[in-house]
């Protein structure tokens, strides 16, 4: 049974959590989800690791029903980072295990590199290292590709934009990532009823990051459907230029034991973002999966919580 409680972080940031029912007192694991999800996705996982693990999964600041603050200042990665420490802290440091997809590896990458004590592993699922990242985008045309669809979520008109046919624009995140049989008609109803509580939250975590692909300050992009709106309304904040933006070395290294589990059917991130992740990462685990997408956590839950046991074990 999965049971709900509040994490009130002394910033005045309120998490909505997640955990299993009976868990406590095992290994504690914490889940953190992407866009355009919310924690209730890990909820499977929770079940399915009760035996081992207890888990948790908080909704991410911005994600219904946790605070959602309005100003775009709010979602710089250092607030976001802010409220898993404060989580972390909260809730009983260290965590055994991070588990991270998506927006929720993004946070986590940057919570092992600066706080390195609050994890004893970290397993990272198709997110990229901030690092290679953002050489990628700088240097590789066929990621600035993949990528193109972030600058259209930056459009201060993207949440009425994603919202218009039923979320027309938004259900090709899934189809168009590697399919949907995994998405039944009552998850497609669980997702819709996330959506309709708001999405400028979510839309935030994209437009005060600086990482997005080169182009967005002069037209706004193409939603992951290909469609393109007739008004192309610039970004309301400029892009900060990708050959000046500057991640400190020392910000970005990571010492925590890390597996990487990627599915390399992935469109939106390529397998190129694995190139010299060990230049950044130490010990490191990587793990192909040619027969997953982005979405391996919906298309394979019994091969990511297999390895969450062995990560749990090691």
């Amino acid at each position: 049974m999965i049971s709900t409680f509040d994490a009130r972080l002394p910033q005045g940031i309120t998490l909505s959590c997640r955990s299993a029912t009976g868990a406590k007192g095992k290994p504690r694991v914490l889940l953190l989800h992407g866009f355009p999800e919310a924690a209730w996705v890990w909820d499977e996982t929770l079940l399915a690791l009760a035996d081992a693990a207890h888990g948790m999964a908080p909704s991410l600041r911005g994600y219904a029903p946790s605070s959602a603050p309005a100003p775009l200042e709010d979602y710089r990665a250092k607030h976001l980072v802010a409220d898993l420490e404060a989580l972390i802290t909260q809730l009983g440091a260290p965590m055994d295990l991070v588990v991270a997809h998506d927006w929720g590896g993004a946070l986590a990458w940057n919570l092992a590199a600066l706080r390195p004590d609050l994890m004893r592993r970290l397993l990272i699922i198709n997110a990229p290292h901030p690092a290679t990242f953002l050489r990628e985008l700088r240097d590789n045309p066929a990621q600035q590709q993949a990528s193109a669809y972030m600058n259209f979520l930056c459009r201060p008109d993207a949440q009425a934009l994603l919202a218009e046919g039923d979320f027309a624009r938004l259900w090709p995140f899934f189809e168009n990532m590697g399919g949907t049989r995994w998405l039944t008609p009552a998850l497609r109803e669980r997702y819709r009823q996330t959506w309709l509580q708001g999405l400028d939250g979510p839309l935030n975590y994209y437009r005060a990051s600086p990482l997005r692909p080169p182009g967005s300050t002069a037209r706004a992009g193409r939603a992951p459907s290909g469609d393109q709106p007739a008004d192309t309304t610039p970004n309301e904040m400029p892009d900060e230029s990708l050959a000046k933006l500057n991640l400190p070395p020392a910000m970005m290294r990571v010492t925590v034991p890390t597996t990487v589990l990627w599915g390399l059917r992935d469109t939106a991130l390529l397998p190129s973002l694995l190139d010299g992740l060990e230049d950044w990462v130490a010990p490191l685990e990587v793990i192909t999966v040619a027969d997953a997408s982005h979405w391996i956590i919906h298309e394979q839950p019994e091969l990511v919580q297999r390895h969450i046991r062995r990560l749990l074990n090691a």
